[in-house]
């Protein structure tokens, strides 16, 4: 039996099969119960001792080779059958099986990320903190007086006092602003500090545009040379920024802040004629925020030198610069979890800030 001419013949059946179904007849025919190879081995009983070790070392080598062969080819054609099949099949996996064809992302939440990105691109780091605060953080440490309004109970939501303490070390509240962030970064941080902290915030209150849970902005800034003009060029660049108006108007009211010295109430620019509210334009003016250079006493609270470093800080709700921004008429709907209302004012999660 010529073996080379066999071992062409079953070479060429092999690449002559164009799917998985023929390569296996071919292996059949060559490898099986009754192939070709397999019949031939069937014979090596009836040669010579000499003769049957010669020709088996022949056969297995023509099986092995075969069989890689096969292997081979069959790794093609799996592969060619893959890409065929990818062609053809498609699924859309941005299709959603749920009723509504995408969540939204909430108002308040999209406002916080365009606050973070603006005041990120202006040097400003993230900061947060505790909102169950002690006393010292919440009033002491940001230079409320023992008998400020906002210590009592009828403003501030008091929780049990801290077992085993007592007087002001033992009082613990929900935090009534985050500018206890500020004292906390303050005293872990040395400056220069550049920090903004937006959070959640708790007073007793509730009407269309007041509620009992809100969120808040806080902005600071510590240096040895910072000044009034760097606060008032810094919140004029956010509020154009954020409102995207280049001219937007600003003013800055003289008021009082325990915790500030200078402070002045920020407000911008704009119109209520005919019924309808504009921002940008016009002869009124609305209130969004207050702010100020931070008190020589609160520097002294938080371990700083006021003799060497003094600073600003600046604070506005952030429901309420969301509500002027997208045109939303009341406060309390930001906490209802109307789906209507969600799908109406929220953003989708791929749109860019």
């Amino acid at each position: 039996m010529n073996l080379e001419a066999l071992k062409k013949e079953l070479v060429e059946t092999v690449k002559a099969a164009n799917d998985i179904p023929a390569l296996e007849e071919v292996r059949v025919t060559a490898l099986g119960k009754k192939g070709k190879v397999t019949g031939l081995m069937q014979t090596l009983g009836k040669l010579a001792p000499d003769e049957r070790k010669q020709m088996g070392q022949a056969l297995n080598l023509l099986k092995d080779e075969i069989t890689a062969e096969i292997e081979a080819r069959a790794a093609l054609l799996k592969k060619a059958a893959l890409a065929e099949r990818l062609q053809k099949e498609t699924i859309d996996v941005t299709l959603s099986p749920r009723p509504f064809p995408q969540g939204t992302i909430h108002p308040i939440s999209r406002t916080m990320e365009e606050l973070t990105a603006i005041f990120a691109d202006m040097g400003f780091g993230f900061a947060e903190g505790p909102e169950i605060e002690d006393d010292f953080h919440n009033f002491t440490a940001l230079n409320l007086p023992p008998n400020h309004p906002a210590r009592q109970m009828h403003d501030t939501f008091y929780l049990p006092d801290v077992p085993g303490k007592t007087g002001d070390a033992a009082k613990r509240v929900l935090r009534t602003h985050t500018s206890t962030v500020q004292i906390h970064v303050m005293q872990t941080q040395k400056p220069p500090i550049r920090a903004i902290m937006p959070g959640r915030t708790y007073r007793f209150e509730s009407d269309m545009t007041h509620t009992p849970m809100f969120h808040q902005l806080e902005g600071l800034m510590i240096d040895k040379a910072t000044h009034m003009g760097h606060l008032k060029g810094c919140v004029n660049e956010f509020l154009k920024r954020f409102f995207e108006i280049d001219d937007l108007p600003t003013r800055f009211r003289p008021s009082f802040f325990p915790f500030t010295e200078p402070s002045a109430e920020i407000d911008i620019g704009c119109s209520r004629e005919n019924g309808e509210f504009k921002i940008g334009a016009g002869k009124n003016w609305m209130e969004i925020g207050g702010c100020g250079m931070v008190h020589p006493n609160v520097l002294k609270n938080c371990g700083i030198d006021p003799d060497e470093y003094q600073g600003f800080a600046f604070g506005m709700g952030i429901e309420r610069i969301a509500m002027l921004k997208y045109g939303i008429p009341d406060l309390r709907t930001f906490f209802e979890s109307d789906l209507r209302w969600l799908k109406h004012y929220g953003f989708g999660p791929l749109e860019s800030v």
